[in-house]
């Protein structure tokens, strides 16, 4: 299954590199007959034929390195002009073109045997809810009886099991890691593929060889301004998933007022084929209600003047909407509903709303992978008071987004405890003054009392905030979700939150005996 440890690599046969390339780029007649086997753009992941891609990064070029993955057996070098020039030297055949990255993505298709060819294939792209939606489609897919692939935030999974790989903080992969995924799924039994598609694997092309059936949006907030500088561009991203000629069906959240704005393109383009979901009458699947009946919550809506009740376990108007987008691009695809709804029904989705179980004198706990302040306001909003908020926000991103986090835990919450998350190679004092400053000035303007607790050490401010939490308090831990390590400068602490919430319960129980 794999050449390298921990790398999802599928059973394939080797093909001619000129065939290879063929239509993509211009091979020398010298070397098209050399036989490839994989495709690679680490060159710390070069093995005896493969085809190294030399990709332009932030701060290098792959191609600077075409020397390493020749001596580890790399067959050729594809790259752009600028890699050709760095490359020069390193005995490496060098096959140059504009854009390697929309290379690497129709060769990996190729040589991997386009796995989303005749497989229905859904994707999924928004701010927030893209986990939940594609947990949700899987589900459904699975309970219509079909073989589901998934991937995304939470790693690869075959019908619900966890593939074991070289886990990443990149929800789409770069797209030689994903054809190749696909195809290993494809070869253990796939017939369906289900995929978050973030704005940034737009942007580099790392889905462009994949044939989508139905792509669905979810919403637009403030988030990855460290890479695409404004929110248009970060828009503008996430609609190339709807470009005409990709997929049949668009499945849009109307009640985002950027999806109202993307259902007029797509309007306008007439292709691919558009459905909306909303609360506003005129949508395809208009929301009427939901509410509340123990242990979940019923979804009232309306399609073609019919109205639809099912019971959904997960709570919150936002997984209302999320699992409306599921439903609609199920039906689209042309599934059960009966089927659909059944999977709907008691979908789980690790670190979203995720409660941990500490016992009858304990507060209740839940940890939610929220990190911008559109998905934290949904979270938090969901809950009743009184209530505590846990946050940090990642260090090595958009700075903007610190102030209106604190503020909005501020809206909510009681107590609201700043701590560190990921905060990589930045001060993590200076992050935490950022959401400070903002819960503190919600907390003066706002309209209940609000204590803010600045505590380094996120292990402490879990432990702090149980500590202050009592048995009819929530918790709500914010931005992690079940993220298996901490990025604290160069280093990858292993942390999970609910490991955290666990051992300072057990703590303080230990304390008061």
């Amino acid at each position: 299954m794999t050449n390298t440890p921990g790398i999802l690599r599928p059973v394939v046969p080797s093909m001619p590199l000129g065939d290879l390339l063929a239509g993509i780029a211009v091979v020398p007649a010298q070397i098209a007959a050399i036989p490839v086997s994989d495709i690679v753009y680490d060159s710390r992941r070069a093995h005896a034929g493969c085809l190294y891609v030399g990709l332009a990064g932030a701060k290098t070029h792959g191609a600077g390195f075409a020397a390493d993955a020749a001596r580890s057996g790399a067959v050729a070098l594809l790259t752009d002009a600028k890699g050709a020039g760095l490359a020069a030297g390193a005995s490496l055949p060098v096959i140059e073109v504009a854009d390697p990255r929309l290379a690497m993505a129709l060769s990996a298709a190729r040589l991997f045997g386009s796995p989303t060819t005749g497989r229905c294939t859904f994707g999924v792209t928004g701010t927030t809810g893209k986990t939940t939606t594609c947990l949700m489609i899987d589900a459904a897919l699975r309970a219509n009886g079909r073989h589901s692939g998934y991937i995304g935030t939470l790693g690869f999974t075959l019908d619900g099991v966890v593939l074991p790989t070289e886990r990443t903080t990149i929800t789409t992969p770069e797209s030689a890691d994903l054809q190749a995924a696909l195809a290993v799924m494809a070869q253990h039994g796939a017939d369906s593929y289900v995929m978050e598609a973030t704005s940034s694997g737009l942007l580099m092309d790392r889905v462009d060889a994949v044939e989508f059936d139905v792509v669905g949006f979810t919403n637009l907030g403030r988030d990855h301004m460290d890479i695409h500088g404004t929110i248009e561009d970060y828009f503008q991203a996430k609609t190339k998933l709807f470009r005409p000629g990709w997929a049949r069906h668009a499945v849009i959240n109307v009640d985002d007022p950027a999806g109202q704005r993307l259902a007029g393109m797509i309007a306008d383009a007439g292709d691919p084929a558009l459905i909306t979901v909303g609360h506003d009458e005129t949508a395809d699947y208009c929301i009427v209600e939901s509410f509340d009946e123990g242990d979940h919550q019923e979804v009232v809506f309306v399609k073609d003047g019919q109205t639809v009740e099912f019971p959904l376990d997960m709570p919150g108007a936002f997984n209302v909407s999320n699992a409306m987008m599921a439903l609609a691009m199920m039906d689209a695809a042309g599934f059960s509903r009966e089927a659909t709804l059944r999977g709907l029904h008691h979908v789980k989705a690790p670190g979203r709303m995720m409660r941990v179980e500490l016992g009858d004198d304990a507060p209740r706990v839940y940890i939610d992978f929220a990190h911008t302040p559109e998905a934290t306001d949904a979270v938090l909003n969901t809950l009743a008071r009184p209530m505590i908020a846990v946050l940090g926000a990642g260090g090595d991103r958009d700075p903007g987004k610190r102030l209106p986090l604190g503020k909005t835990a501020a809206l909510y919450a009681d107590i609201v405890v700043v701590t560190d998350d990921n905060y990589r190679s930045e001060d993590p004092a200076t992050i935490r003054a950022a959401i400070w400053q903002g819960a503190s000035e919600q907390a003066e303007s706002g309209d209940h009392p609000v204590t803010v607790h600045n505590i380094g050490g996120r292990p402490e401010a879990v432990k702090q905030a149980l500590a202050m939490a009592g048995p009819q308090w929530n918790v709500v831990i914010l931005g992690r979700g079940v993220e298996e390590f901490q990025e604290a400068g160069d280093q990858h602490i292993p942390m999970r939150d609910a490991d955290l919430v666990r051992r300072g319960w057990d703590e303080l129980r230990q304390e008061h005996r």
